[in-house]
């Protein structure tokens, strides 16, 4: 794996992780190949490609939260070579949903990318917890 692989995939989960704190669905769908799916927490638990539809789905999902969305990830792996990487991880998803509820869940989050003209875009993004929006005080063992 070459450096620069690696700082283009760094940059690209760090613009990911600010798009989702932004409520920023087009941004976040920029970082997706075209027909890629997706296997998330929130419903749809899966939904594929960057279209109309994963955007009006993350649009619904961005209005379920109160003000910024935390996100951050830890841990992360990443192995490249040529055109095809992944990457794997934990991420964090905290904030307050509309009701008031305080949200913070540790996720494992597993994700395969191919590098398309020049830029690197996730083809599969699989993310498990093991039970859903549970209290977060440090991120769950691997």
């Amino acid at each position: 794996m070459t450096s620069t692989s690696k700082t283009e995939i760094q940059n690209l989960i760090t613009d990911l992780s600010k798009a989702l704190h932004d409520k920023d669905a087009r941004r976040v769908l920029s970082h997706y190949a075209p027909g890629s799916v997706i296997f998330d927490l929130a419903p749809p638990l899966k939904h594929e490609g960057s279209g109309v539809g994963s955007e009006q789905g993350l649009k619904e999902w961005f209005a379920t939260w109160q003000g910024p969305i935390g996100h951050e990830t830890r841990d992360v792996s990443i192995t490249a070579n040529g055109d095809v990487a992944y990457c794997h991880g934990l991420i964090r998803i905290s904030g307050t949903k509309v009701g008031g509820e305080h949200a913070d869940v540790w996720a494992r989050q597993t994700t395969c990318l191919k590098k398309i003209d020049g830029a690197w875009k996730s083809r599969t993004t699989i993310c498990r917890c093991r039970s859903t929006w549970m209290a977060a005080t440090r991120p769950p063992s691997i």
